[in-house]
């Protein structure tokens, strides 16, 4: 997510916006000891409070203590590297530059130099370090553009005159406070009668997290944390920390573990549960709190159905008995039942996208929860044996998989078979090829490819080359494919675009993040920023042009119009522009029924779709390979100790190129591999990678040093050469795409 701050020029006091990415709130780390009397570099305040300053982060390498929120809110640093970098993502040579720069700045409150946050409105020369601006009772926006208000600029709260005579009780601590709002006093958006302290609320948002922080009379959350937003008060992105707490629902996860038919059969008792036999134990399909021993119902296997008397009485009344007992459940070796089909309802309700409709959220919670790797099983069960083979030049992975998905032999639901051919090869070899390493290396195309805008997090771009071309369509149905059959997560959708895809363009709000044009975004920032209509008619006559051709002209009345007026301009840009390419997209998408699993089963997929996966482990990748019986004990200890010299970064490879040596992917799909990943260990002088049947064969050394350097060599020269066959496509394709892109 995108963090817009102002930035202060170190030779001169007028304020300019700058982008950023915001970085997310982390919960308490191990601090080295004697952090407590460290001094934070930017306020140079050595408190360790983070309810007020948040965490307080020191890196000893390079002597550098900071308070999360001076970090966040200083004007002239933006986040450049990855979450565990620097910190937070700050890289430190940014930091250090940033603080640079505030050391010429003057604190207009204690009158110290290093004062690195300034207000954002224009002409306001005000700089003050964090904690001068909390004392003079400056806001700080925690959402949005990330904007610092000084005391005199700061947004307030209007109240229509009221006839409240007497005192009213803060909601929170219940406490008595004069009705009239203040800094320190702040009224609910939703409730007129609801009144807190500032102090109050703050403590209440950093409990309850983004996700329960609400209203206290009306449990309202959209209206009350955007206004709660406004006035500063900062809402962090975690869960509860009543959710946090260990086997806090344990109870509500128990199994109901009884017969309660009028005769148990069951010699060793009412209790007693035997799985995989005729003593196990079946629940009601219909309630769940009521079971059966298999044999004291007759019941031929556990797959079948079976309702309590009560249920089967409430069915037989509604008259839906018959269409009850006709239900049947999947029979498989690969999907387990719980996973599949009667997963018990969770503790914890979903948090609803806003926008979206939903009647009855207990249901939404309780039903549609379901394992990822299940539902794409269940998909994969529509692919069948009948063979379709794919011609793949990996140096164009893109345009071969473009014609053998659009050869009108082609059928989606087919068993891909994958040859490797080479173009340039006069002798016209063939040699075959890994499905998921195909689909893995058109999934990392396509997440860079031209149809897509945006660094990390991607939205549909307006292409018309490509919405000529069907590309768009195109694109949905390879993404559909690749996950019914086995592929990789994409992992690069925006939270926008998957909720467009579920709940509909018309039900989504984007947010500036999604904005990957930067003159559109300066725009918006600038309407955002005005403080009086007259800046805000002044910024809409500059861009009236751009205005007039998006069709976001308007009548400004009042200030609050320009919330209006950047809303529209948001939806434009990253809804309606791109309306053609996204319903084309989408018919793609409803391949093999995709898009349907998507929308009923969205939190399964959502993190499929919008993160990467985990990073790899020794652990995960010694759990991944099963070892082949009759292996050598000695090499396969030198395959757990090299496993974590690499991720100790004792070793020139990483897990992911030992994964991509091994099976041609970077990560475990959401279904896992086929065939399950495997190792063996023989007499040779180089490890062997074979793709085809995800095997690994480990070479028996005598030494772990000579199997370490064996492996390095192998794993990194193959890699290599793979790259550098592929290389002299690069430069047609980079071609290629900047002439789809005009």
């Amino acid at each position: 997510m995108l963090v817009v701050g102002s930035a202060r020029d170190p030779n001169s006091d007028t304020a300019v916006l700058e982008l950023r990415p915001r970085a997310p709130y982390k919960m308490n780390e191990n601090k080295p000891d004697g952090s407590q009397t460290l001094a934070c570099v930017f306020c140079r305040k050595n408190d360790d409070c983070p309810s007020k300053y948040g965490e307080k982060k020191t890196k000893e390498k390079w002597n550098l203590t900071v308070h999360y929120y001076c970090l966040l809110l200083s004007s002239g640093i933006w986040q450049r590297g990855k979450e565990e970098e620097g910190v937070y993502g700050f890289l430190i040579e940014d930091i250090r530059k940033e603080v640079n720069r505030a050391s010429k700045l003057k604190c207009c409150v204690c009158k110290k130099n290093g004062a690195s946050i300034g207000c954002v409105t224009p002409r306001c020369k005000r700089s003050y370090h964090f904690p001068c601006g909390l004392q003079r009772e400056c806001i700080f926006q925690f959402t949005g553009n990330f904007a610092s208000f000084c005391w005199s600029h700061r947004p307030v709260q209007i109240i229509s005159p009221n006839n409240y005579s007497d005192s009213l009780p803060c909601t929170i601590c219940l406490e008595f406070i004069e009705p009239i709002p203040t800094y320190s006093i702040l009224r609910s958006p939703c409730c007129k009668n609801a009144w807190f302290h500032r102090d109050c609320l703050q403590v209440q948002a950093i409990s309850a997290g983004v996700f329960f922080f609400r209203c206290t009379i009306c449990n309202n959350s959209d209206i009350f944390q955007k206004e709660m937003l406004r006035m500063g008060i900062h809402i962090p992105e975690k869960d509860a920390s009543w959710e946090l707490e260990e086997n806090a629902y344990q109870e509500l996860l128990q199994h109901y573990e009884r017969c309660d038919v009028q005769r148990c059969c069951c010699k060793e008792g009412r209790d007693y549960n035997a799985p995989d036999s005729k003593w196990e134990i079946k629940r009601c399909q219909c309630c769940g709190s009521s079971g059966t021993h298999l044999a004291c119902s007759s019941l031929p296997s556990w797959e079948q159905n079976w309702e309590c008397l009560e249920c089967r009485g409430i069915l037989y009344n509604s008259g839906g008995f018959q269409k009850a007992k006709k239900q049947k459940l999947l029979n498989t070796n690969n999907v387990g039942i719980n996973d599949c089909l009667l997963e018990e309802s969770s503790p914890k309700l979903p948090r609803q996208t806003p926008g979206a409709q939903c009647k009855d959220p207990v249901r939404q919670g309780s039903k549609f929860r379901r394992d990822i790797s299940a539902i794409i099983i269940e998909l994969g069960f529509q692919i069948k044996k009948k063979k379709k083979r794919l011609y793949i030049d990996k140096a164009d992975i893109w345009n071969s998989a473009l014609n053998g998905f659009r050869n009108q032999k082609f059928n989606p639901s087919y068993t891909m078979e994958v040859v490797y051919v080479n173009e340039n090869d006069n002798f016209g070899r063939e040699h075959p090829g890994s499905k998921q390493e195909f689909l893995s290396l058109l999934m990392q195309h396509l997440e860079n490819s031209p149809l897509f805008e945006g660094s990390l997090s991607k939205n549909l771009s307006l292409n018309s080359q490509a919405l000529k071309e069907n590309l768009y369509y195109e694109a949905g149905k390879m993404l559909a494919i690749s996950l019914v059959h086995g592929g990789p997560s994409p992992g690069f959708f925006s939270k926008t675009l998957f909720n467009c895809l579920v709940y509909g363009p018309e039900n989504t709000q984007p947010i500036l993040d999604d904005v990957a044009d930067f003159d559109v975004a300066q725009i918006i920032m600038r309407v955002n920023a005005t403080t009086n209509v007259a800046d805000l008619n002044s910024v809409m006559n500059e861009c009236y042009n751009y205005l007039e051709l998006i069709g976001c002209l308007r009548l400004i009345t009042s200030l609050s119009d320009k919330y209006i007026l950047a809303k529209d301009i948001l939806n434009y840009h990253v809804i309606k522009r791109v309306h053609a390419p996204f319903e084309s997209f989408k018919q793609g998408l409803k391949t093999l029924g995709v898009l349907e699993n998507i929308q009923t089963y969205p939190e399964a997929f959502y993190g499929v779709f919008c993160h990467k996966p985990e990073n790899l482990s020794t652990e995960i990748l010694s759990d991944l390979f099963t070892v082949h019986t009759l292996s050598d004990a000695q090499t396969l200890e030198f395959w757990n100790s090299y496993l974590q010299a690499v991720e100790g970064g004792k070793s020139a490879t990483t897990m992911e190129e030992i994964l991509i040596f091994a099976t041609g992917c970077n990560s475990i799909p959401p279904a896992g591999f086929k065939p399950t990943p495997s190792i063996e260990c023989l007499h040779m002088d180089f490890p062997v990678g074979n793709k085809c049947n995800n095997c690994l064969a480990l070479p028996i050394t005598n030494t772990y040093k000579e199997f370490q350097e064996k492996m390095d060599f192998a794993i990194r020269s193959t890699l290599r050469l793979e790259k550098e066959e592929s290389s002299h496509y690069v430069g047609h394709e980079d071609v290629l795409n900047k002439e789809m892109l005009l």
